[in-house]
């Protein structure tokens, strides 16, 4: 999947569902954003401590460009690929997705589990708020005091909010901005400060 150049989709919160069982077997599974593979261990470390007497938890996460997908003990194949398969249909980015089973006593074999992991996932992210999010870059403002009024200005306008501020003998701010509105922004920015703001 080729990445958005200006945005990307992913899920607004974590969410859950559990369809009806397959042969006696559940499949719950779990959607969650994340933005690191540390959000993703911590997704997966809650969901694991919570169905702790499963016999399988098996996932698969997007951030970007990377990607992972595990079977947890299933047949290669079977589980952990069907379920980024679900997130790669959904045009999803920074998710992970897990769906642990618990087994109800009858081998479903490779196809069925398949069909079941990629089922459950596809049916949690069909019901999951999805939201569009830009993709920001962050720029270092320096600007004389003289210039914090239009600056404040600038940033109201674009709605920017403000990461971190220095004050020393100029000002030093650090915001990020939608790539889509990055050149428009620095042309501003330039024109603004009437070429006495610099931009790193």
């Amino acid at each position: 999947m080729a990445p958005l150049q200006d945005h990307y989709r992913t899920v607004a919160r974590r969410s859950r569902f559990e369809p009806d069982k397959i042969k006696g077997s559940r499949f719950i599974a779990d959607v969650a954003p994340a933005g690191t593979p540390d959000d993703v261990e911590a997704v997966l470390a809650d969901v694991r401590a919570e169905f702790d007497d499963a016999r399988h938890t098996c996932f698969a996460w997007r951030l970007g460009e990377q990607t992972r997908s595990s079977d947890d003990g299933e047949p290669a194949g079977s589980a952990g690929r069907p379920i980024l398969a679900q997130i790669d249909g959904h045009e999803l980015q920074n998710v992970v997705v897990s769906v642990t089973r618990y087994f109800g006593g009858v081998k479903l074999g490779v196809g069925g589990l398949i069909r079941a992991y990629g089922g459950a996932a596809g049916m949690a992210l069909d019901r999951a708020e999805i939201v569009t999010v830009a993709i920001t870059a962050r720029r270092v403002l320096n600007f004389p005091y003289a210039c914090s009024g239009v600056v404040e200005g600038l940033l109201a306008a674009e709605r920017l909010e403000v990461k971190r501020a220095e004050y020393g003998a100029d000002v030093r701010i650090e915001v990020d901005v939608p790539v889509r509105r990055l050149e428009a922004f620095e042309h501003e920015f330039g024109e603004r400060t009437g070429g006495r703001g610099t931009l790193g």
